[in-house]
Protein backbone atom coordinates (compact mmCIF):
# COMPACT_ATOMS: atom_id res chain seq x y z
CA UNK A 1 0.00 0.00 0.00
CA UNK A 2 0.93 3.35 -0.79
CA UNK A 3 2.05 5.96 1.90
CA UNK A 4 -0.75 8.55 0.91
CA UNK A 5 0.83 12.52 1.67
CA UNK A 6 -1.15 14.83 4.07
CA UNK A 7 -1.77 18.05 2.77
CA UNK A 8 -2.44 21.30 4.18
CA UNK A 9 -6.06 22.45 4.79
CA UNK A 10 -6.43 25.60 2.49
CA UNK A 11 -8.87 28.92 3.85
CA UNK A 12 -12.72 27.50 4.27
CA UNK A 13 -14.85 29.91 2.25
CA UNK A 14 -18.85 29.25 2.14
CA UNK A 15 -21.23 30.45 -0.54
CA UNK A 16 -24.63 30.75 0.26
CA UNK A 17 -26.56 30.61 -3.16
CA UNK A 18 -28.85 28.88 -5.76
CA UNK A 19 -27.85 26.50 -8.04
CA UNK A 20 -28.03 27.03 -11.68
CA UNK A 21 -28.67 23.62 -13.45
CA UNK A 22 -26.57 24.75 -16.60
CA UNK A 23 -23.86 25.42 -14.39
CA UNK A 24 -22.70 29.21 -15.82
CA UNK A 25 -24.24 31.09 -12.44
CA UNK A 26 -24.53 30.11 -8.67
CA UNK A 27 -23.31 27.85 -6.53
CA UNK A 28 -21.48 25.62 -9.70
CA UNK A 29 -19.81 29.21 -10.48
CA UNK A 30 -18.77 29.90 -6.94
CA UNK A 31 -17.04 26.74 -6.63
CA UNK A 32 -14.95 26.73 -9.69
CA UNK A 33 -13.86 30.23 -8.48
CA UNK A 34 -13.40 29.01 -5.09
CA UNK A 35 -11.17 26.34 -6.27
CA UNK A 36 -9.02 28.33 -8.93
CA UNK A 37 -8.41 30.72 -6.22
CA UNK A 38 -6.76 27.36 -3.77
CA UNK A 39 -9.62 27.64 -1.05
CA UNK A 40 -11.68 24.57 -0.33
CA UNK A 41 -15.35 25.60 -1.08
CA UNK A 42 -18.50 24.65 0.97
CA UNK A 43 -21.98 25.25 0.13
CA UNK A 44 -25.43 26.18 1.66
CA UNK A 45 -27.82 25.98 -0.96
CA UNK A 46 -31.02 28.61 -0.50
CA UNK A 47 -33.00 27.68 -3.67
CA UNK A 48 -32.99 25.45 -6.86
CA UNK A 49 -33.22 27.31 -10.21
CA UNK A 50 -34.51 25.39 -13.29
CA UNK A 51 -32.10 27.06 -15.80
CA UNK A 52 -29.96 26.63 -18.71
CA UNK A 53 -28.21 29.73 -20.92
CA UNK A 54 -31.07 31.05 -22.32
CA UNK A 55 -33.11 31.83 -18.92
CA UNK A 56 -34.53 30.59 -15.78
CA UNK A 57 -38.41 29.02 -15.87
CA UNK A 58 -38.48 27.58 -12.20
CA UNK A 59 -37.48 28.35 -8.99
CA UNK A 60 -37.97 26.37 -5.63
CA UNK A 61 -36.67 27.68 -2.55
CA UNK A 62 -35.32 25.90 0.13
CA UNK A 63 -36.89 26.40 4.29
CA UNK A 64 -35.34 29.33 6.16
CA UNK A 65 -34.15 26.88 8.52
CA UNK A 66 -32.68 24.09 6.65
CA UNK A 67 -30.47 26.63 4.52
CA UNK A 68 -29.52 28.29 7.94
CA UNK A 69 -28.82 24.55 9.30
CA UNK A 70 -26.47 24.12 6.46
CA UNK A 71 -24.51 27.27 7.55
CA UNK A 72 -24.52 26.35 11.38
CA UNK A 73 -23.53 22.25 11.28
CA UNK A 74 -20.40 24.03 8.72
CA UNK A 75 -19.48 26.64 10.44
CA UNK A 76 -19.27 24.46 13.68
CA UNK A 77 -17.25 21.64 12.47
CA UNK A 78 -15.10 22.64 10.03
CA UNK A 79 -14.73 26.42 10.48
CA UNK A 80 -14.74 28.90 8.06
CA UNK A 81 -12.67 31.84 6.97
CA UNK A 82 -14.63 33.70 4.37
CA UNK A 83 -18.68 33.84 3.67
CA UNK A 84 -19.94 34.94 0.62
CA UNK A 85 -23.86 35.35 -0.77
CA UNK A 86 -25.82 35.19 -3.97
CA UNK A 87 -29.51 34.43 -4.43
CA UNK A 88 -31.21 34.42 -1.40
CA UNK A 89 -34.82 34.89 -3.09
CA UNK A 90 -37.05 35.72 -0.23
CA UNK A 91 -36.98 37.86 2.92
CA UNK A 92 -37.69 34.37 5.84
CA UNK A 93 -33.99 33.37 4.64
CA UNK A 94 -32.21 36.15 4.46
CA UNK A 95 -33.45 36.85 8.39
CA UNK A 96 -32.38 33.33 8.58
CA UNK A 97 -29.10 34.09 7.12
CA UNK A 98 -28.41 36.89 9.77
CA UNK A 99 -29.38 35.04 12.60
CA UNK A 100 -27.17 31.98 11.81
CA UNK A 101 -23.81 34.18 11.02
CA UNK A 102 -24.67 35.94 14.71
CA UNK A 103 -24.85 33.29 16.15
CA UNK A 104 -21.33 31.33 14.09
CA UNK A 105 -19.00 35.17 13.94
CA UNK A 106 -20.09 35.59 10.58
CA UNK A 107 -19.87 39.08 9.22
CA UNK A 108 -20.65 41.92 11.48
CA UNK A 109 -18.02 42.18 14.24
CA UNK A 110 -17.44 38.88 14.22
CA UNK A 111 -14.29 37.16 13.01
CA UNK A 112 -15.56 35.99 10.15
CA UNK A 113 -15.48 38.14 6.59
CA UNK A 114 -19.19 38.26 5.22
CA UNK A 115 -19.30 39.59 1.21
CA UNK A 116 -22.82 40.22 0.16
CA UNK A 117 -23.41 40.16 -3.68
CA UNK A 118 -27.37 40.92 -3.68
CA UNK A 119 -28.47 38.82 -6.76
CA UNK A 120 -31.77 40.30 -7.62
CA UNK A 121 -31.86 38.84 -11.18
CA UNK A 122 -30.26 36.65 -13.77
CA UNK A 123 -28.23 37.97 -16.43
CA UNK A 124 -31.56 37.36 -18.74
CA UNK A 125 -33.47 39.58 -16.73
CA UNK A 126 -35.12 36.71 -14.40
CA UNK A 127 -36.07 37.82 -11.16
CA UNK A 128 -34.52 35.87 -8.60
CA UNK A 129 -35.67 37.68 -5.51
CA UNK A 130 -38.85 39.10 -4.10
CA UNK A 131 -39.75 42.41 -4.12
CA UNK A 132 -40.31 42.61 -0.57
CA UNK A 133 -36.58 41.05 0.45
CA UNK A 134 -35.11 43.96 -1.18
CA UNK A 135 -35.37 45.85 2.08
CA UNK A 136 -34.29 42.97 4.13
CA UNK A 137 -31.07 43.54 2.32
CA UNK A 138 -30.86 46.73 3.36
CA UNK A 139 -32.32 46.43 7.14
CA UNK A 140 -30.82 43.04 7.50
CA UNK A 141 -27.88 41.95 5.94
CA UNK A 142 -26.23 44.83 4.59
CA UNK A 143 -25.10 46.38 8.34
CA UNK A 144 -23.49 42.64 8.95
CA UNK A 145 -21.56 42.80 5.60
CA UNK A 146 -18.04 43.08 5.47
CA UNK A 147 -18.28 44.09 1.85
CA UNK A 148 -21.38 44.36 -1.26
CA UNK A 149 -21.17 44.12 -5.01
CA UNK A 150 -24.28 44.91 -6.25
CA UNK A 151 -24.41 45.71 -10.23
CA UNK A 152 -25.76 48.64 -11.91
CA UNK A 153 -29.24 47.05 -11.91
CA UNK A 154 -28.84 46.27 -8.00
CA UNK A 155 -28.20 49.60 -7.23
CA UNK A 156 -31.29 50.96 -8.66
CA UNK A 157 -33.46 48.53 -7.29
CA UNK A 158 -31.17 49.25 -3.84
CA UNK A 159 -31.10 52.60 -3.47
CA UNK A 160 -32.97 54.22 -6.22
CA UNK A 161 -30.53 55.61 -8.46
CA UNK A 162 -30.18 54.94 -12.04
CA UNK A 163 -26.42 55.50 -13.10
CA UNK A 164 -25.13 56.28 -16.34
CA UNK A 165 -22.83 58.64 -15.39
CA UNK A 166 -19.34 58.22 -13.15
CA UNK A 167 -20.71 60.75 -11.23
CA UNK A 168 -24.09 58.47 -10.41
CA UNK A 169 -21.74 55.48 -9.74
CA UNK A 170 -19.61 57.86 -6.53
CA UNK A 171 -23.08 59.25 -5.47
CA UNK A 172 -24.42 55.28 -5.29
CA UNK A 173 -21.48 54.25 -3.59
CA UNK A 174 -22.21 56.55 -0.63
CA UNK A 175 -25.67 55.74 -0.28
CA UNK A 176 -25.10 51.99 -0.26
CA UNK A 177 -22.23 52.54 2.56
CA UNK A 178 -24.73 54.53 4.33
CA UNK A 179 -27.35 51.54 4.67
CA UNK A 180 -24.55 49.69 6.78
CA UNK A 181 -21.58 47.83 4.92
CA UNK A 182 -18.07 48.26 6.05
CA UNK A 183 -17.11 48.64 2.10
CA UNK A 184 -18.40 48.94 -1.55
CA UNK A 185 -17.79 48.06 -4.45
CA UNK A 186 -20.48 49.46 -7.18
CA UNK A 187 -19.58 47.54 -10.38
CA UNK A 188 -19.61 49.21 -13.68
CA UNK A 189 -20.72 46.90 -16.75
CA UNK A 190 -23.52 48.09 -17.49
CA UNK A 191 -22.47 51.31 -17.62
CA UNK A 192 -22.92 52.39 -21.40
CA UNK A 193 -20.57 55.56 -21.40
CA UNK A 194 -17.67 53.24 -20.71
CA UNK A 195 -17.16 51.46 -24.09
CA UNK A 196 -13.90 50.33 -23.63
CA UNK A 197 -13.15 50.14 -20.26
CA UNK A 198 -15.12 48.80 -17.30
CA UNK A 199 -15.09 50.76 -14.46
CA UNK A 200 -15.68 49.04 -10.84
CA UNK A 201 -15.84 51.41 -7.95
CA UNK A 202 -14.40 50.84 -4.30
CA UNK A 203 -15.75 52.88 -1.56
CA UNK A 204 -14.74 52.10 2.37
CA UNK A 205 -16.51 55.22 3.56
CA UNK A 206 -12.92 57.83 3.47
CA UNK A 207 -11.64 56.70 -0.19
CA UNK A 208 -12.77 55.98 -3.63
CA UNK A 209 -10.68 53.89 -5.30
CA UNK A 210 -11.10 53.27 -9.40
CA UNK A 211 -10.87 49.93 -10.86
CA UNK A 212 -10.75 49.77 -14.57
CA UNK A 213 -10.29 46.60 -16.80
CA UNK A 214 -10.65 46.30 -20.38
CA UNK A 215 -14.57 46.17 -22.22
CA UNK A 216 -14.45 42.74 -24.25
CA UNK A 217 -16.88 42.32 -27.04
CA UNK A 218 -19.04 39.02 -25.99
CA UNK A 219 -21.80 38.30 -24.26
CA UNK A 220 -20.52 35.07 -22.81
CA UNK A 221 -20.31 36.94 -19.19
CA UNK A 222 -22.89 34.61 -17.38
CA UNK A 223 -21.60 33.97 -13.52
CA UNK A 224 -19.17 37.26 -13.59
CA UNK A 225 -20.27 38.68 -10.92
CA UNK A 226 -20.59 35.14 -8.30
CA UNK A 227 -16.63 34.53 -9.50
CA UNK A 228 -16.29 38.78 -8.31
CA UNK A 229 -17.48 37.82 -4.92
CA UNK A 230 -15.97 34.23 -4.62
CA UNK A 231 -12.78 35.62 -5.24
CA UNK A 232 -13.10 38.55 -2.61
CA UNK A 233 -13.80 35.92 -0.57
CA UNK A 234 -10.91 33.58 -1.23
CA UNK A 235 -8.48 36.94 -0.71
CA UNK A 236 -10.62 37.71 2.68
CA UNK A 237 -10.07 34.22 3.85
CA UNK A 238 -6.22 34.27 3.47
CA UNK A 239 -5.86 37.63 5.68
CA UNK A 240 -5.45 40.16 2.91
CA UNK A 241 -7.63 43.56 3.75
CA UNK A 242 -10.71 44.23 1.72
CA UNK A 243 -8.60 47.03 -0.57
CA UNK A 244 -6.48 44.50 -1.84
CA UNK A 245 -8.42 41.76 -2.24
CA UNK A 246 -11.29 43.42 -4.75
CA UNK A 247 -7.84 44.92 -6.46
CA UNK A 248 -6.82 40.82 -6.93
CA UNK A 249 -10.74 40.00 -7.71
CA UNK A 250 -10.66 42.69 -10.42
CA UNK A 251 -7.22 41.00 -12.29
CA UNK A 252 -9.21 38.05 -11.62
CA UNK A 253 -12.34 38.21 -13.08
CA UNK A 254 -10.79 40.31 -16.16
CA UNK A 255 -9.10 36.78 -17.03
CA UNK A 256 -12.20 34.91 -16.71
CA UNK A 257 -14.06 37.31 -18.71
CA UNK A 258 -11.34 36.86 -21.59
CA UNK A 259 -11.12 33.47 -21.38
CA UNK A 260 -15.16 33.03 -21.15
CA UNK A 261 -16.71 30.84 -23.83
CA UNK A 262 -20.17 29.93 -25.25
CA UNK A 263 -22.61 27.29 -23.99
CA UNK A 264 -26.05 26.44 -25.51
CA UNK A 265 -28.30 28.91 -27.20
CA UNK A 266 -27.56 31.70 -25.00
CA UNK A 267 -25.02 33.63 -22.98
CA UNK A 268 -22.36 31.23 -22.01
CA UNK A 269 -19.91 31.47 -18.73
CA UNK A 270 -16.88 33.47 -17.73
CA UNK A 271 -14.29 31.10 -16.86
CA UNK A 272 -11.96 31.09 -13.68
CA UNK A 273 -10.59 27.94 -14.82
CA UNK A 274 -7.65 29.84 -16.52
CA UNK A 275 -5.52 29.80 -13.56
CA UNK A 276 -5.20 26.03 -13.84
CA UNK A 277 -2.34 24.53 -14.99
CA UNK A 278 -3.23 21.49 -17.40
CA UNK A 279 -1.89 18.75 -15.85
CA UNK A 280 -4.21 16.30 -17.98
CA UNK A 281 -2.05 17.39 -21.12
CA UNK A 282 1.59 17.60 -19.38
CA UNK A 283 1.95 15.42 -16.55
CA UNK A 284 5.42 17.14 -15.59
Amino acid sequence: MVERTVGTTPPRVMTIAGTDSGGGAGVAADLRALAACGVHGCVAVTAVTVQNSVGVTGVHTLPPEIVAAQIETVATDIGLDAVKTGMLATTPIIQAIAEACDRTGIGGDGPTPLVVDPVAASMHGDPLLADSALDAYRTVLFPRATVVTPNLDEVRLLVGIDVHDRAAQYEAAKMLHALGPRHVLVKGGHLAEDTDICVDLYYDGHTFVELPGPRFATGDTHGSGDNMASAIASALARGLPVSEAVVLAKRFVIEAVRNSYPLGAGHGPVSPLWVMHPWWRDPG
